[in-house]
């Protein structure tokens, strides 16, 4: 929780860690770019997705109780710090080429969802690319060592020699040896040796062994297997396909922990989860003459307690909350949130900009959070009038829409987190940083993706006093209040020189919530950084 010396509305975010850190000048390969950011139930693992295909997995690290004294002993933060550790990482999709459509199907991960919590500790989470949804199963697996073998190194090496092994004559370095199984491949014998012992017979198996280097004898051991490392592996158990005729954008699991909706640009089909071969269509947007389609489907959210409410938003900025028990076919929504826009003041760039590229559910399943191109609005489901509380991420930019539309800027899919108490949001925004909201207050404040995420709002403050950070308490709160975009728009400092500058290719698009403290997690371009407050 925010400390009682911060002003009302804001958290004090401070860099917890980074994966994949950059050094300056580095190239980033396209490959390495995360596409996805994703915790599970419990926040006590973390999953990434990027465009090569991969989902790398994290584990939280809890530190002792005597690590933290200590650490407060040497005068450290009172939050204790969040630390993640590498656990796995696997190759969830592979480039494919439709030879139907003639159109190449890229790897990159478009989302992922984390599922149950199976037994002895597996997890189960499933991805998709543009076509193709894989349920993965990753569990720990003992790696085992098979030891007290009848011979050592030494005896094998010279008992090889006297059965006229060694190096072959091709000079390969081989060993071409007569079959044992603790020895090496089978060969047949070199014309002209001796024929080999049998079991029982003098020199066979079943007596002391001679050879130039020594011997074996007495009782013979059955070599035993010994358990040594741990190590997590990942195997696909299901693969959902060949359902989805256009893009794949979405990914819900349902709170039955059984079904989860996937959705592409016109449809969502409805999966049980220990089925593949077969899905159920429960949206379809389709128009019998495709020149009639005026919007499509951007996102689709389970309800995160009533497992037969739905939400999915569209192009034209309208969320539709859909109820499966009232028709096998839920084209008839059971409510419709969309705000219109005044008379007089729609233009070219009004549709694009309200398109919502995401939705998300409050933990209680009682607000609809939903982000466009330039804004976050949160949404009562019991009130589809309006919604209660809106929060402009970068109005700064509405004056650029023509370059932004030129660049391609414009169609840039920003994602939206809630805490778990509903009580903060967060939405990523361009320069490399990303935007909390106090959704009780209105607070709001502007976060650098770097190990130092109050920068921004430091020369904010110092700015508004002339460069000095000792002036009074009372004084340095009001500022920091106006600094954090409650009552002044952003400094000429924080906003992008232009569509064409670096500060727009360096943008914050995946981020996530921890489910049960103030923990995010942010990625920027190849790069995971953690923040705690």
């Amino acid at each position: 929780m925010a400390a009682a010396s911060e002003p009302l509305g804001q958290l004090d975010w401070n860099f917890s860690q980074v994966f994949g850190e950059r050094t300056p000048g580095e190239e980033v390969q396209d490959a390495d770019i995360i596409s996805a950011v994703e915790f599970d139930k419990t926040g006590e693992h973390l999953a990434t997705g990027d465009r090569g295909g991969r989902v790398v997995l994290f584990e939280r690290i809890h530190p002792s109780k005597a690590a933290l004294d200590a650490m407060r002993a040497r005068g450290g933060p009172s939050i204790p710090p969040v630390e993640y550790r590498y656990l796995t990482e696997f190759q969830s999709h592979e480039p494919e080429f439709d030879y139907l459509k003639s159109l190449e199907i890229e790897e990159k991960i478009n989302t992922l969802r984390w599922c149950h919590q199976g037994a002895n500790g597996a997890r189960f989470l499933v991805s998709t690319n543009d076509k193709t949804i894989k349920l993965w199963k990753v569990f720990e697996k003992q790696m085992q060592h098979v030891s007290d073998f009848n011979l050592d190194a030494s005896v094998k090496a010279a008992h090889r020699a006297s059965l006229g092994g060694g190096s072959p004559p091709d000079g390969s370095g081989n060993d071409y040896s007569h079959h044992n199984p603790l020895m090496g491949p089978k060969t047949p014998p070199p014309p002209g040796a001796p024929a080999r012992p049998l079991n029982g017979s003098p020199g066979g198996l079943g007596s002391p062994v001679s050879s130039a280097g020594g011997s074996f004898s007495g009782r013979l051991r059955l070599p035993s297997v010994h358990s040594t490392d741990v190590v997590f592996s990942a195997r696909c158990r299901r693969l959902y396909g060949n359902q989805h005729a256009y893009h794949i954008n979405s990914l819900s699991v349902n709170s039955d922990c059984e079904t989860f909706i996937s959705a592409d640009d016109l449809r969502i089909n409805l999966w049980h989860l220990e089925s593949s071969g077969s899905s159920f269509n429960i949206v379809d947007i389709k128009p019998n003459n495709m020149e009639d389609l005026t919007e499509v489907i951007t996102s689709a959210e389970f309800h995160p307690n009533q497992c037969n409410l739905f939400a999915y938003s569209s192009s034209k900025g309208a969320i539709r909350l859909a109820d499966m028990r009232a028709s096998a076919l839920c084209n008839n929504h059971a409510k419709i949130f969309d705000e219109q826009e005044p008379p007089g003041t729609r233009s070219f760039f009004c549709e694009i900009i309200a398109s919502i590229s995401d939705v998300k559910f409050s933990r209680d399943g009682r607000y609809i959070l939903a982000r466009d191109y330039l804004t976050v609005k949160l949404w009562d489901i019991n009130m589809d009038s309006k919604p209660v509380a809106q929060f402009k991420v970068h109005e700064h930019l509405r004056s650029k829409l023509c370059d932004l539309y030129e660049s391609d800027s414009i169609f840039d899919k920003f994602q939206c987190c809630l805490s778990d108490d509903g009580s903060h949001l967060a939405t990523g925004s361009y320069g490399n940083t990303f935007r909390t909201f106090d959704t009780h207050a209105g607070g709001a404040d502007t976060l650098e993706v770097t190990k130092t995420p109050q920068r921004l709002r430091t020369e904010r403050i110092r700015a508004a006093t002339g460069g000095s950070l000792s002036s009074s308490p009372s004084l340095v709160g009001g500022l920091m209040a106006r600094a954090s975009g409650r009552s002044s728009p952003s400094p000429a400092f924080l906003q992008p020189a232009g569509p064409g500058s670096p500060d727009f290719q360096t943008k914050i698009l995946h981020m996530a919530w921890h489910p049960q403290e103030h923990v995010l997690a942010c990625a920027a371009s190849n790069s995971l950084y953690i923040f705690n407050a």
